[in-house]
């Protein structure tokens, strides 16, 4: 009976979550994701007067990574709606 009793719980405890599921917070984020270097890569060729190369870097991005935080801005500089140097 005892036995049977551990059993029971050790199996009950592996199938336990071991920690509470939710979904993270992209605001606490403590590394950038390929979208957001890319971003930041064509913000850098933008400021060193590149604007070929941000085009291909947005382009990319855009094409790539279509539900990246920037990829809106993006879309929105490459169709000359936007400054390019947000």
């Amino acid at each position: 009976m005892r036995i049977a009793l551990v059993t029971a719980l050790v199996a009950s405890l592996g199938t336990a979550p071991i920690q509470c599921s939710r979904q993270p917070d992209p605001a606490l984020r403590t590394e950038d994701s390929a979208g957001d270097a890319l971003w930041d890569l064509a913000q850098d060729f933008q400021k060193k007067n590149d604007p070929a190369a941000a085009h291909a870097t947005l382009s990319f991005l855009v094409e790539r990574y279509p539900s990246n935080r920037h990829a809106a801005a993006a879309r929105e500089i490459l169709a000359g709606k936007g400054d390019g140097g947000a």
